[in-house]
């Protein structure tokens, strides 16, 4: 007990000694200490009565005791290193491995005078150790926000470029392939695997295609939906690079000979985001493609997808709807996920019951019940669909209507009082009509329950940055049904650093949208030949993808080519 009492005075002592609080607030925190019916350190009570922070006991504390302090950084810990201590024993005693040099294991600990503790964390690492001091505060931070997943991993901190010594270390250590896990994990490997990531989402690019051939591997990104080399690293290295990813996204790397999917979960610059990684044995060894899924991008507002402020309002009004089916249609990649997600954005409130149905999920909704389908395991999109119309759903999302069964199942949800949005494959959006009933539901049915297609596709946005005006060629002036001699603009972009040379940077949507009429569900009642549904919407003030691309490119927002 008096051991105790003496190193409370020592510490309030070593406080007013540098100035961080007079002999008075000493005082007033000794007596509210004794005071107290459960005994408090007088640190904690310091800090309550607002005298002095975390931060500075700790720092004060660590200049007695001749140990260098630290504000933890979280680009100071290595992931790797960090699984030196048990995972338990980091949360219980507020303590943290950073980096290991030299067999000397570093590590951040806030109660310095306890010496047990210190001889545990050597018995446990195994080796040297190390201390800084760091604030508890700061130590469970880190622990929160950057080890809250064992399965996370940190990509932060990132070189700006890989240089050849790198190429050159991996190529000599990867002569013999007898062991790929330990090459993998080795530091120059680790590094062009994280520099790929990071470069990737800095690119802002969708996947990541590593291949190889009889020579060399080679890196591609997509941006705005086309591919460009970014690395071409030597051939040796491509194993390494392929394990590493395997090992990453916890898939078997003795396996070459079937394909294999996995995701990894990586947090950079201190937000998380999602890879889906697929691998396919090739000639050359393995290629792997990474689907980026970035949750800061995944959801737009409904205003920033490209729509005209016309269709925009006629767009609302179709999901405004109590229930029916709402379609968005178009290829593989042509941002029908990103559209669906800002409508279900927009609805979400505290009195709506949203759920949604993917596969697979390509983005975190608050407030949204989200649930992947599993094949292998007998979850499909059917089966999950009919599940949630016994969990009281307002809306309901279907990721695609692909099937017989799905698409009479989404019918009777629609019948029955609900709204559904799902996708199709189609090249337009009254073709939507053709393809529900090719599916077996009844030309009625589809006339009962549609409220709205909308069809899109994404162009090339002209890069701001080196935007020229040019004069329409007599080719662009008879697809605008301009005649020549009329005084008229266009854009393009020159090219430049900012957008690779490309001239563009960006993609912005075009959009039909399709809202049945009393005349148009009459056709589809009878089931119409679909030329004559064309030419019901023809004779209407229907906008069409290609009219909506052209009133884009005269903007100035992409280019006839596009």
């Amino acid at each position: 007990m008096h051991r105790q009492g003496q190193d409370r005075l020592q510490l309030g002592e070593l406080l007013v000694s540098r100035g961080l609080i007079d002999s008075k607030q000493l005082q007033q925190a000794l007596e509210e200490q004794r005071s107290r019916p459960k005994r408090k350190l007088l640190g904690e009570i310091l800090i309550e009565l607002n005298l002095v922070t975390d931060e500075q006991i700790i720092e004060t504390v660590a200049a007695s005791y001749g140990v260098p302090y630290v504000k933890l950084n979280p680009r100071l810990a290595d992931p790797r290193v960090t699984e030196t201590l048990p995972r338990d024993f980091i949360e219980e005693h507020a303590v943290l491995p950073l980096y290991r040099v030299e067999g000397v294991l570093t590590v951040a600990v806030s109660e310095l005078e306890n010496l047990f503790l210190m001889e545990e964390i050597e018995r446990l690492a195994g080796c040297k150790i190390q201390i800084v001091a760091s604030s508890a505060t700061d130590i469970r931070s880190t622990i929160r926000s950057y080890l809250a997943d064992a399965n996370v991993f940190v990509i932060d901190d990132i070189y700006e470029d890989i240089d050849d010594q790198d190429f050159s270390i991996v190529e000599k250590q990867v002569t013999d392939l007898g062991d790929l896990e330990l090459i993998a994990g080795q530091s120059p490997v680790v590094k062009l695997v994280n520099y790929i990531i990071y470069s990737a989402v800095q690119d802002r690019a969708s996947d990541i295609h590593i291949e190889a051939d009889d020579h060399m591997s080679r890196v591609r990104y997509r941006v705005d939906g086309r591919l460009f080399i970014k690395i071409n690293p030597p051939y040796q290295m491509h194993p390494a690079i392929v394990s590493r990813i395997k090992i990453m996204s916890k898939l078997d790397i003795a396996e070459r000979r079937l394909p294999q999917d996995g995701d990894i979960q990586v947090r950079l610059d201190g937000r998380p985001i999602d890879l889906r990684v697929s691998t396919m044995p090739g000639k050359y060894g393995e290629k792997i493609v990474i689907r980026i899924i970035d949750n800061r991008n995944s959801i737009v507002p409904l205003e920033k997808l490209g729509l005209s402020p016309v269709t925009l309002q006629q767009w609302r009004e179709v999901i405004s709807h109590p229930n029916g089916v709402v379609l968005v249609t178009g290829p593989t990649g042509s941002g029908k996920s990103t559209t669906l997600y800002s409508v279900l954005k927009e609805l979400s409130t505290d009195e709506l019951n949203i759920s949604t149905v993917e596969n697979p999920v390509e983005a975190t909704l608050p407030g949204i019940n989200q649930f992947q389908t599993n094949e292998k395991a007998g979850f499909t999109f059917a089966k999950a669909l009919r599940a949630l119309l016994r969990q009281d759903p307002d809306i309901l999302m279907v990721g695609e209507i692909r099937d017989h069964e799905t698409a009479l199942i989404a019918t009777q949800a629609a019948l029955t009082g609900h709204l559904v949005f799902s996708t199709l494959h189609t090249n337009d959006a009254i073709s939507a009509v053709t393809r529900l009933i090719n599916m077996g539901v009844e030309p009625f049915l589809v006339a009962a329950i549609l409220r709205g297609v909308l069809a899109q596709r994404l162009v090339r946005k002209i890069c701001p940055h080196c935007k020229q005006k040019t004069k329409p060629s007599p080719h662009e002036l008879k697809m605008l049904n301009c005649e020549d001699g009329v005084d008229f603009e266009l854009y393009h972009g020159e090219g430049c650093t900012r957008c690779r040379a490309t001239g563009y940077a960006g993609r912005i949507g075009m959009f039909e949208l399709y809202v049945p009429d009393e005349e148009d569900c009459e056709a589809i009642s009878r089931n119409a030949h679909m030329h004559e549904l064309k030419e019901i919407v023809a004779r209407k003030d229907f906008r069409t993808l290609a009219m909506d691309g052209i009133e884009k490119a005269k903007a100035g927002l992409t280019t006839l080519e596009e």
